[in-house]
């Protein structure tokens, strides 16, 4: 399974994650509040944030979200721990996107076209969610997530302990579901 494809929708190409993106995604990254909910809310910190696109560039799946209206990269998201076995599985996750294109179809978009993606190769795409990050576990439910009682494990943070759960979208799910247009 090629983590790092190229893809691209209506409005959005996603293309593999590059170094010299960084100074790109950083403007759009060093927004506190992008980060505000989630567990890594000290990431709009220049050396936090160096650290992260470090280790996108170094494991792989890393891929910039780019507007095709405006060529301008408005985020990032990723696709790691992939596991053939059973049907196999990956995750998606480490998404992020500038303030401007929250609250319409730009997550929609790019998590359609992930998902086509990963869900020719899988048959489970794994989303792992701070348990206090209630805007991305109401982005998960509005693409049509499912809560598994999986545990997504608990990452120490810059404020401390953060446990994670695990929503899912199979490739029939996803079929039935709202991203399925």
């Amino acid at each position: 399974m090629n983590r790092q494809p190229t893809l691209e929708g209506p409005t959005l190409l996603l293309r593999p994650l590059r170094e010299d993106d960084w100074d790109a995604l950083y403007a759009v990254a060093s927004d506190p509040l992008v980060w505000e909910l989630h567990p890594a809310n000290d990431r709009w910190q220049e050396p936090v944030f160096r650290a992260y696109f470090a280790d996108a560039l170094a494991q792989g799946g890393a891929l910039a979200v780019i507007d095709k209206q405006t060529g301008r990269i408005i985020g990032s998201s990723r696709m790691q721990a992939y596991d053939p076995s059973d049907g196999g599985s990956v995750e998606i996750g480490w998404t992020f996107l500038g303030r401007d294109h929250w609250g319409g179809a730009t997550n929609r978009e790019m998590k359609r076209l992930m998902l086509a993606h990963a869900l020719q190769f899988v048959e489970r795409v794994d989303f792992r969610v701070g348990e206090t990050n209630l805007r991305s576990r109401g982005a998960m439910e509005k693409i049509g997530g499912r809560l598994t009682d999986r545990d997504g494990g608990v990452i120490e943070t810059a404020s401390g302990p953060a446990r994670h759960v695990v929503y899912e979208i199979t490739r029939e799910s996803f079929t039935a579901g709202p991203l399925s247009a």
